[in-house]
Order: structure tokens, then sequence, then C-alpha cells
């Protein structure tokens, strides 16, 4: 037996590449053994892992699918996609966070923003410079779509607000606070302690500058709520907000968001 593209085949050993090829994916162009390329004349063995590859071309849902339970374990892999996330503010934190969720496979996003792409924000963003001056939203989806077509992407182009903030995010699993705006993240905290009762919540408070990578925390405010930073370097004259440090709270947040979905606290 071999794994092919993930999957487990029953190709006797002293197979060529170019005969699993044949029967598998005969337009294959690029073939990779054990994580090393090969050509199509080479000789597979027994456990041998193999990967054939149209050069430019998406894989398939299917193929995408196996490849995120292979890497993610079966288990995990079938809760995250089937979970829904929202994400509110879409920049240095939220596109950040929202790329990272597009690559673990989480199968639905509702992302929320309600400005346009600056120059400013090429510093910190996951924007492209020939995307200056579009919607954030629109950007974006953009980019997730292509690191990962088969994410369901649900846009909303409008402020948010305390009251909306239920019935815009009612039906996800986890969402995700990345507002630069104090009053903004104190309003959608008194809407899910209020109106959202057991959905998994992920804020963030002190993200800016360049200190200590490790005085960034995720803390547990409540059941299933979190706040990650920490909760002192606002951005302000001579500290401004930069892609490491913001980088590093992202992730903060995108990986506590599947500690949630996992049911992990």
């Amino acid at each position: 037996m071999i794994k092919v593209n993930e999957r487990v085949l029953p190709f006797p050993a002293g197979t060529r590449l170019a005969d699993i090829s044949a029967q598998v994916k005969p337009e294959a162009d690029i073939f990779i053994i054990n994580g090393h390329p090969a050509g199509p004349d080479t000789w597979v063995r027994e456990g041998d892992e193999c990967v054939l590859i149209k050069r430019g071309e998406t894989p398939s849902r299917e193929e995408l699918s196996c490849l995120l339970h292979a890497r993610h374990t079966p288990g995990v892999h079938a809760r995250i996609e089937k979970a829904a996330v929202g994400v509110m503010g879409l920049g240095g934190l939220g596109s950040t966070v929202a790329v990272a969720l597009a690559r673990l496979g989480v199968g639905r996003m509702i992302l929320a923003d309600h400005d346009v792409v600056e120059p400013s924000n090429l510093n910190r963003q996951q924007y492209f410079i020939d995307q200056i001056g579009l919607k954030k939203t629109v950007a974006l989806k953009e980019n997730l779509c292509r690191i990962n077509p088969y994410v369901v992407i649900e846009v909303i182009d409008s402020v948010l607000t305390e009251d909306s903030i239920p019935l815009l995010f009612k039906d996800v699993d986890v969402l995700a606070e990345c507002f630069d705006n104090a009053e903004m993240k104190a309003a959608a905290l008194r809407a899910v302690l209020r109106n959202m009762k057991g959905i998994g919540y992920v804020a963030s408070s002190g993200v800016a500058g360049y200190a200590d990578n490790n005085i960034i925390k995720t803390k547990r405010l409540f059941p299933r709520v979190y706040l990650v930073g920490d909760e002192e370097t606002a951005a302000q004259p001579g500290r401004g907000l930069m892609a490491p440090r913001v980088g590093i709270a992202a992730h903060h947040q995108a990986n506590q968001i599947l500690r949630l979905l996992l049911d992990i606290e």
C-alpha cells in the first residue's frame, strides 16, 4: 500500500510514478515522493507517500479537504470545516486572523468592515498594493479565495453597532473582535455578554509597538470569552501598529478561536 495525494491506494511495490499517474492523475506534471521532487520514472516502494500535481491547477474541494484532513488529523478537521466564525474589523488583526482561518479550512466566515484599503494599511494588513482604494471586504474576500476557494465567505460592509452585532452574527460559533476603536471594543463585549450567551468570543487590547513578544497573552475573562494582548500598549505617536507584533496577537486570536471550536478551554 502506498499513499497518493493523501489517499491510501493498493499499488504494488515496484511501480513507477508514471504508472501511478496514468491511473490516478494522467495530467500531472509535477511528482513528489516522500517530500522530495522526483521524475516520472522513479520507482515507488511500500509505504511511500506520493503527490501528483498539475502545474497551476486548483485542487478540487475533495482533494483540498483530504489534504487538510491529513495535516490536521480527520477528527480535528471534521469539526473545523463545519464551523462558522465572525471577524469584526479587517485591519491588521482581522485580516491576519481571517487568513489563518482560511488556511485552517474553517467552513464559513462572516467578515465585517466599512473601510477601504489605504496606503498606510500595507505595513501590517493582509492586502496588496494594487488593492488600494478597494473596500476591505472586497479585497480580503478576493485574497482568501486565492488561499482556499471553498470557504464560504459572507461580507458585511457597514458600521457595526451594539444592537446589530447579535443579529448579524447570531449563527457563528466564535466571534473575533479586531477593532482599533476603544468604544467599539466595549460595545461589542457588552453585546456578547448581554445577548449572545454561550458564543465563543476572542477580543484584543494592547498590540502596538515593538515591546517584548511574550507580554502578549491570551487571558480568559469569562467562560468562552477571551482577551488577547498586553492590555497596555495602545497605538500613539512614537508607538505605531506594526506587522510583527500585530501578527503575534492575531495568531493568538486565531489559535484561541481554534481551541474554542474544538471545545478546549
